[in-house]
């Protein structure tokens, strides 16, 4: 019966979180224990793991799946790294998983090691069930910054398995299905003029001065954006928005400076790639005079269309129990896959609104909620 658990003591979701909350693999840096600590618990249970290295030389995408791969069947997938602590004032070591009064707390617990945990530890019951279509494991690096790992997952699932019915990304989202997010670009723009004694600013470039007119374009594009459009209502703003939100120049108040970066942001609707919004910013920087200028790429991910088939989010809808959300403001993995040609949707335990704080934590009952839902996926696989 769907509510009914097979899961065995050692294998709960709850153990099998801490030992993830346990690894702090952030990420930029190589992800080789928590790989480590997935691969293993899947061979205990006989189950193989593909790694897949990325281009970066230390860090790996997994992928595992229960059931034929020459059948098109569901994958579920979820991020390895965290969000750092260094910083945050926790009442308890934030790397080791604490329970007090239903609650569980651990950097990464609600985003999203829970959902990880909530896969492996439904992999018993999903062999128990003879599945007739698949269900695949899909775990990816360096998420928190910019999606950089996924896409090199998505590029190898051909080789991996038949083109998949439906993709689940499990971001917190309080096991709400989601069906749409916008897109985003992040890019750092820097501008070089020609440093000098402040006593002689005629013989130095001060970068700081087209910086700021860079600072101003955008923020004329930002309230253009705002009253000429595009126009989403399902979105809150219900338009793209850009964003100036670092800058850095100079060294000391009488030394011309040579350098100013800025670093922007822009999250975009549906139809409107961030990229475009961007370039009109690049345009304005390249149309400097009498400095250097360079940009690059921070982080990217497309963004999450609302589904013109409503297959997959009915399958949720029913399986939750729960009404979908038309959007949520944040982005996720599921863009990638979207744009791939995977159907995808966010549906994961715990809320967005403690991910990233101290004392960050999902429920025990969340987590019981997601392995229900689960469950109830596997049975449709089975048949």
């Amino acid at each position: 019966m769907m509510g009914e658990s097979l899961l065995e003591p050692d294998m709960t979701p709850e153990a099998i979180l801490a030992d993830l909350v346990a690894l702090a693999d952030l990420p930029g840096v190589s992800n080789a224990r928590m790989a480590g600590c997935i691969r293993a618990h899947l061979a205990r249970l006989g189950v193989e793991c593909t790694v897949l290295p990325g281009p970066e030389g230390d860090r790996v995408n997994l992928f595992a799946t229960i059931g034929p791969r020459d059948v098109p069947g569901y994958v579920l997938s979820g991020h390895m790294d965290v969000v750092p602590a260094e910083g945050q004032v926790w009442a308890s070591d934030p790397f080791r998983l604490r329970a007090e009064g239903g609650r569980l707390y651990g950097r990464g617990a609600t985003d999203m090691k829970g959902y990880l945990a909530c896969m492996i530890a439904m992999v018993p019951e999903f062999l128990a069930m003879d599945l007739r279509r698949p269900i695949h494991l899909a775990f990816s690096y360096d998420e928190e910054i910019g999606c950089r790992g996924v896409g090199h997952l998505i590029a190898r699932l051909p080789d991996l398995c038949a083109p998949p019915l439906g993709c689940i990304v499990g971001e917190p989202s309080d096991m709400v299905p989601v069906l749409s997010h916008k897109g985003k670009q992040a890019v750092e723009l820097v501008i070089e003029g020609r440093a000098a004694h402040s006593s002689q600013p005629d013989l130095g470039v001060n970068a700081i001065y087209p910086a700021a007119e860079v600072l101003l374009f955008i923020r004329d594009l930002a309230v253009r954006l705002a009253s000429e459009g595009p126009f989403d209502a399902r979105f809150a703003p219900a338009h793209s928005t850009v964003v100036a939100g670092v800058v850095r120049g100079g060294a000391a108040v009488n030394i011309i400076p040579d350098r100013c970066a800025i670093q922007m942001e822009v999250r975009s609707v549906p139809g409107q790639a961030p990229q475009d919004i961007t370039a009109q910013v690049l345009a304005r920087l390249e149309g400097l005079q009498g400095v250097r200028v360079s940009h690059h790429e921070l982080s990217s991910y497309p963004a999450l269309p609302p589904p013109e088939d409503r297959g997959l989010a009915e399958l949720l809808e029913r399986l939750t129990g729960k009404a979908a959300l038309q959007s949520v403001s944040y982005g996720t993995e599921a863009g990638l896959f979207h744009a791939a040609g995977v159907p995808s949707i966010i549906c994961g335990p715990g809320s967005i609104n403690r991910a990233h704080r101290p004392d960050e934590f999902v429920t025990v009952a969340e987590l019981a909620a997601c392995c229900a839902m689960l469950r109830g996926l596997g049975q449709v696989a089975a048949g």
